[in-house]
């Protein structure tokens, strides 16, 4: 091996990990907000260390953390431990309206704010109150921001004094339904326990809708519906889909229909928008170049206008990372890289994702 070869080498090691670091500051949803999939279950407890002199077990040190619990002898249910403080609500509506896009959603959810403090004022001077619903339809295509706005809503609950943790617990059908008769129940009640006091999340919800005569599909929706009954002050269920697709679930079903009054439509971002959730993702380690800013602007559009495959926020993700793997390629060729040369996008950069420049043939 050379010395070229040798430089090259380490070269492609420092693309390699300065790829790798930025990746996983970018491990987040699209928007770089850190994604946190609260489960609600809780971690197992270490063994209780050492012994006294009779065979009994000495106590372990206690250890505190949020959202976790100890467990306790005799098979006796944990205990949760103390949770932090629940977040201001200004601070909350401060990032809600630093989101990119999204207007009509958030005016929804200034409204619906609104609403619970008046509801919880009216309780306070022993107005009377009718029944609130906060159970809720998110309708849109794919990478619009459902996920986000779920966990956002769950926290916001939370502040509000509505959810006494605040967690977010995301399935799909698969985490719902099992595959033989009476299991489906016990799955979907297993999902609620741990969503209890935050929201839970049900992406593409139609497709509880039976497929065959024996499909559990129902048995899931009948457990769900019982919950939010069962526990409409400690419990938020948010349902999501494509918009016709949930309009037709939603209507299929009069208890469906009763609980579910509240929808919001997420629609497709602009291509400006689109370009903003690109420049925040390069805004963690890398610049776009002027000559490479309106490349973008046209490779976004271009894919966008494919139709629903594109998937919104994650189209964006996805352009970005061919763009990375380009100036990756790009970087691998040069005898010296610095660390302009690592953050740098160029219009070569946007070009080779985009196909649009023709590989010299090896020999």
């Amino acid at each position: 091996m050379d010395k070229k070869d040798k430089i090259i080498l380490q070269q492609l090691d420092v693309i390699r990990s300065m790829t790798e670091n930025n990746m996983k500051r970018m491990n987040s949803d699209f928007w770089g907000t850190p994604f946190e999939n609260v489960t609600g279950s809780a971690p197992k407890s270490p063994a209780p260390a050492g012994s006294n002199s009779n065979g009994g077990s000495a106590p372990a040190p206690e250890k505190k953390t949020p959202l976790t619990a100890t467990a306790k002898p005799g098979g006796e249910k944990p205990a949760e431990e103390e949770l932090p403080p629940p977040e201001k609500i200004e601070d909350l509506l401060a990032e809600l309206d630093s989101y990119i896009g999204l207007g009509v959603v958030k005016e929804e959810v200034h409204n619906l704010i609104n609403m619970v403090q008046v509801y919880k004022l009216r309780q306070q001077h022993d107005l009377p109150t009718t029944d609130m619903s906060l159970h809720m339809v998110f309708t849109g295509n794919p990478g619009t921001g459902k996920t986000m706005m779920a966990r956002m809503m769950a926290r916001i609950y939370r502040s509000l004094g509505i959810l006494s943790k605040g967690q977010l617990v995301e399935v799909d059908r698969s985490g719902l339904v099992a595959g033989y008769v009476g299991q489906t129940a016990l799955k979907t009640q297993k999902v609620i326990e741990k969503a209890m006091g935050g929201v839970l999340f049900v992406d593409e919800a139609y497709a509880l809708n039976g497929r065959s005569e024996n499909d559990f599909g129902q048995e899931a929706i009948d457990t769900l519906l019982k919950a939010m009954e069962d526990h409409r002050d400690d419990l938020v269920v948010i349902v999501a889909g494509y918009t016709d697709l949930m309009d037709k679930f939603i209507h299929s079903n009069p208890g469906l229909e009763s609980r579910f009054n509240r929808f919001l439509l997420f629609p497709d971002y602009t291509t400006d928008e689109m370009m903003a959730i690109f420049k925040m993702r390069c805004g963690k380690g890398y610049v776009l170049t002027a000559e490479a800013e309106p490349l973008v602007r046209d490779y976004i559009a271009e894919e966008s206008a494919a139709g629903d495959s594109f998937g919104n926020a994650r189209g964006v993700r996805n352009i970005f990372e061919h763009i990375l793997v380009a100036q990756n390629n790009r970087l691998a060729k040069l005898d010296s890289v610095t660390r302009d040369d690592l953050m740098t996008l160029t219009a070569d950069d946007v070009l080779h994702a985009r196909g649009m420049v023709d590989e010299p043939e090896k020999s």
